[in-house]
């Protein structure tokens, strides 16, 4: 019963993860924390226990939403491996941190911050095929055709990196994949249209899970045998979720986002001060 548990929230956790880009760590942490207090069979799951399963877990869900987003042609590599220059050093710093930290306080503010990133997405944006491209160093101008409509947007490299650390600092601490930041980022920042940040969200969330786990694995924060519980759901729910965004129109898939974002801020402050 324990197993089917792990294997069901497995999948809900990869499937709502995949569809909006944010990777699932913030259904695994909270459902395994509940059941930790009102489930006798659940009291080995301490609070970086579960933080360990959860960025495991996030690879095999960033694997099978890679290569579902892969084959539709949706993940801006070039803007993924930016990110990820500063996601991977913040991803080990994080998880490094995450035995040394209360995290009350900080979920708090965190918590606060995603709120308000949900209602910037209700603010009017900047058109921004239309603005100039800069030939300045450092940034990149990107262009990328998705559904026969092409999308011009601009990665400052150094604000990029510098966010990417901060993101990646979050998902290694509380193991939440840190999609819940870089999709919102990427998309009123940046200016990517929602398919390409949530394919491109799934891209880096699998190499900076790998860079999460290996610090998590050697700290032993990893219980392999529960871990391996929840791989299978994780792997067909990254899968189909990412099939069901494909379906999606990108209004859509921002309304899911802003949703989820609320969520995950009312949860952190819950978490915060409880």
């Amino acid at each position: 019963m324990v197993a089917l548990i792990m294997l069901i929230i497995g999948f809900f956790t990869a499937f709502v993860g995949s569809i909006a880009g944010i990777g699932g760590g913030t259904i695994l942490v909270p459902s395994m924390l509940f059941l930790h207090t009102v489930s006798e069979s659940f009291e080995w799951a301490t609070p970086q226990k579960i933080v360990g399963i959860s960025v495991v877990v996030m690879i095999f869900t960033g694997l099978s939403s890679t290569i579902a987003y892969w084959k539709s042609k949706r993940i801006d590599y070039k803007t993924g491996l930016i990110f990820l220059i500063g996601c991977l050093p913040g991803g080990v710093f994080g998880s490094w941190f995450n035995q040394f930290v209360d995290t009350k306080t900080f979920s708090i503010a965190f918590g606060a911050i995603m709120i308000v990133i949900s209602l910037l997405f209700f603010l009017p944006r900047l058109d921004r095929s239309k603005s100039p491209k800069s030939n300045k160093w450092l940034h990149i101008n990107r262009s990328f055709t998705l559904d026969q409509k092409t999308y011009n947007y601009q990665i400052h490299i150094v604000g990029g990196f510098f966010l990417a650390f901060f993101v990646g600092t979050l998902s290694g601490l509380f193991g939440i994949g840190g999609g819940s930041l870089m999709v919102p980022a990427m998309i009123l920042l940046f200016g990517l249209p929602p398919h390409v940040a949530t394919a491109t969200s799934m891209f880096i969330i699998f190499f900076l899970s790998i860079s999460s786990s290996s610090t998590h694995v050697l700290l032993g924060h990893v219980p392999w045998l529960y871990t391996l519980c929840f791989i299978p759901g994780a792997w067909v729910g990254g899968t189909i979720g990412a099939k069901v965004n494909q379906r999606m129109n990108g209004k859509t898939v921002e309304w899911i986002l802003r949703i989820i974002l609320i969520l995950i801020g009312v949860r952190l402050i819950w978490d915060g001060i409880g």
